[in-house]
């Protein structure tokens, strides 16, 4: 039975929905009260009432933004039997990145990873936690493979995530910087070549 959403539950899930997309855009520092304010027409006091500082809003915004990343790779390669091209899944995403609304400000574990690694604890080990999900979701997707005999069996799976998860950040970091696509693409296709070195 499906439950239904409170008022002050769904304030709350548009205060995130809308805060959300600003956070990444432009980072903690940069958005304000009065942003969120525009973005969810709410007043200020609706907005504490749910929230009872900038730091509670900008966790739900940053989990509401991974959320959106990580349900979308676990749907799509769910969908992929063939290990090799579920990991593909991860350079595909990230090379047509301007596609994807919840990529084009840059990807938001990048983004706030930059802003909060020595200023807000919190923030930090929520970045923390994602990058930790990545790793282990690639070295999951790896560890499948190898089992199907479909991935070689000396690969080092913690290795490749490292690898893996660094190249598409840093691609996507050169995108943001220099508003071309030509050194994102240069990546992902190498590191598409990598993923398919691992064939079996």
């Amino acid at each position: 039975m499906e439950t239904k959403m409170t008022k002050a539950g769904r304030t709350k899930q548009l205060i995130i929905e809308r805060s959300a997309p600003i956070f990444n855009t432009k980072g903690y520092s940069g958005t304000s009260i009065n942003d969120i304010q525009r973005a969810t027409g709410l007043s200020r006091g609706s907005i504490y009432a749910n929230f009872l500082t900038k730091d509670e809003v900008a966790l739900a915004a940053f989990d509401y933004n991974f959320k959106s990343i990580s349900d979308y790779y676990c749907t799509k390669i769910s969908s992929i039997d063939d290990s090799i091209e579920r990991l593909l899944v991860f350079p595909n995403v990230y090379a047509s990145y301007l596609k994807f609304t919840f990529l084009q400000a840059g990807c938001p574990i990048l983004n706030m990873a930059t802003e909060v690694d020595d200023t807000h604890p919190l923030l930090r080990e929520r970045v923390r936690n994602a990058l930790t999900f990545c790793r282990e979701k690639i070295k999951g997707e790896i560890k499948r493979g190898v089992d199907r005999k479909e991935i070689k069996s000396d690969v080092n799976s913690a290795e490749v995530a490292v690898i893996m998860i660094s190249m598409m950040e840093g691609a996507i970091m050169l995108a943001q910087v220099t508003k071309q696509l030509t050194e994102l693409n240069m990546a992902m296709r190498f590191l598409k070549k990598i993923i398919k070195e691992l064939k079996a």
